[in-house]
């Protein structure tokens, strides 16, 4: 991803995520915070998805809408903050392929855990790739800021 392209993504994350609409500075700040986990789809007629994820702390993931303001000295843990796909871009493997390119950005950062917070209905999908819901009362507040449902989850850079 590049800044010249956070026009599309800032579109597909209204089509595809209006519950859990985020400022345009998140995306910027991101971005240029750790341009190495922002991902960009590109079907080959234009962006179709993309991927926002950085190094973090896993017992106080970012609320929504949040700056971040600076990357933890001390990560325990890469960041999956959003992923989005656009309807003609689902079923074609994009979300295994991005969390293969994230277990690698982790494993260069020398981590090895991968965690998100799973909105919605899509904890069951994460479940399905190995990611397990953890319980840490400290981030219920956090928590709270995107969803009643919304679970943080954390599995291996390789799970088993």
């Amino acid at each position: 991803m590049r800044p010249d392209d956070l026009p599309a993504v800032l579109n597909i994350a209204a089509q595809v995520h209006p519950a859990y609409p985020e400022g345009a500075a998140v995306f910027t700040e991101r971005l240029a915070l750790c341009p190495s986990g922002c991902l960009l789809l590109d079907g080959g007629t234009g962006p179709e998805g993309y991927v926002l994820s950085h190094p973090w702390c896993a017992a106080a993931p970012p609320a929504l809408d949040c700056a971040l303001g600076a990357l933890p000295a001390r990560p325990d843990c890469w960041y999956l903050h959003d992923i989005a796909l656009l309807p003609d871009a689902r079923g074609r493997g994009a979300p295994s392929a991005a969390l293969a390119i994230l277990a690698q950005r982790a494993a260069q950062a020398g981590l090895c855990r991968i965690a998100l917070i799973a909105t919605g209905s899509a904890g069951a999908y994460w479940l399905r790739v190995g990611f397990t819901p953890i319980d840490l009362p400290e981030a219920a507040t956090i928590l709270a800021s995107y969803d009643p449902k919304a679970r943080l989850m954390i599995r291996a850079v390789h799970p088993a």
